[in-house]
């Protein structure tokens, strides 16, 4: 059974539900019908200026109960009237709803822009116009909302990436705490990525991305080619930590999200979780947490166990040591990966 929570009507949105719901068990939910223990499709609208009213009550009531969507799947199609907002509401969205306790499985994203050139590239593979792409697309996501299953392991396989230097990081120091209680459960292991030896992607063509993919390697090579790549291909899981840079993680992972391609072209991540740890000096941890979920699930495709982000504010190391609560806190997102990842 699929439930559609959708708190604004909209013509074309509604088109793309009746494709994709055909045949499909399914109900549209008032907008205060419980939420856990569902399979919930969001289907979202925008306007020229964003959300509306129904939609900010939407999201103000996720935020407002950290238990509203336990147990719960969910998957997004969202529709605007413009280029802009689409993105922007999945992620406050996708947020939103992962830190009330719901899942996401691997790009659980649909989205129409105003001019659905969003399409244009996959619409150009199938040999259909921008509408039916889009439609299409509608439809394959509530299949994946209907079928998906999350996997578990009984020893996964943990990469933990960083940029951030020992004795100094505050981010580190929350890693060096948490490793010590899921080193029992794991198989860790820890890939720093180095100044001065991560090149950003060069915008390769999609014939030379395939070309170097296909030899395991990429047009920099290099240690995300050598090491982190495979390390990502043979993991079960991966933890980014991720200090807040100017309200956004930092260049060293930029990097690492937009070398992915490669991999991506021989692989997918749909059968590995993401996790990560923000710490902001000051505050933005939130922003930090949208783009990390939104580079690794909605876009690459990793799952996003409820309650994905461990989110702090300490602006150096010692601030981080002394955070209010921060052992038991350390406990329950453990317990927390635990419970996500292992059988």
């Amino acid at each position: 059974m699929i439930d559609v929570m959708m708190p604004k009507a909209q013509a074309r949105l509604s088109g793309a539900l009746e494709h994709a719901l055909q045949g499909v068990a399914h109900r549209f939910l008032p907008p205060d019908a419980p939420l856990q223990n569902r399979r919930v499709l969001f289907a979202l609208a925008t306007d020229d200026y964003g959300m509306d009213e129904a939609t900010l009550r939407l999201l103000r009531r996720l935020r407002s109960d950290a238990h509203a969507m336990d147990g719960s799947i969910g998957a997004l199609l969202v529709d605007g009237e413009s280029e802009l907002y689409t993105k922007q509401l999945a992620q406050e969205t996708a947020l939103a709803a992962n830190l009330s306790g719901c899942a996401f499985f691997g790009k659980p994203l649909v989205e129409g822009t105003g001019s659905l050139y969003n399409q244009h590239i996959l619409a150009a593979k199938a040999g259909m116009s921008l509408r039916e792409t889009y439609f299409s697309r509608a439809r394959e996501l509530v299949q994946s909302l209907e079928h998906f299953t999350a996997p578990k392991f009984r020893r996964p396989r943990l990469v933990v990436l960083h940029a951030s230097e020992r004795g100094r990081s505050g981010t580190l120091w929350l890693w060096e705490r948490l490793r010590e209680r899921l080193e029992g459960c794991c198989d860790i292991r820890e890939i720093p990525l180095q100044n001065g030896t991560i090149h950003d992607c060069r915008g390769c063509s999609y014939s030379a991305c395939l070309h170097y993919a296909q030899n395991d390697t990429c047009f920099y090579g290099g240690a995300i080619a050598e090491t982190v790549l495979p390390a990502i291909r043979d993991c079960n899981a991966m933890l980014f930590l991720c200090p807040n840079y100017n309200d956004a993680v930092g260049a060293n992972i930029t990097a690492l999200f937009n070398r992915l391609t490669s991999l991506l072209l021989q692989s997918d991540l749909r059968e590995k979780y993401l996790f990560g740890i923000v710490v902001s000096g000051y505050s933005g941890s939130d922003l930090v947490a949208k783009q990390l979920l939104g580079a690794m699930c909605l876009n690459k495709g990793a799952m996003l166990p409820p309650r994905f982000c461990m989110m702090q504010t300490a602006n150096d190391l010692p601030a981080a040591k002394q955070l209010p609560g921060i052992e038991a806190q350390l406990d329950a997102f453990a317990a927390a990966m635990h419970s996500a990842m292992c059988v």
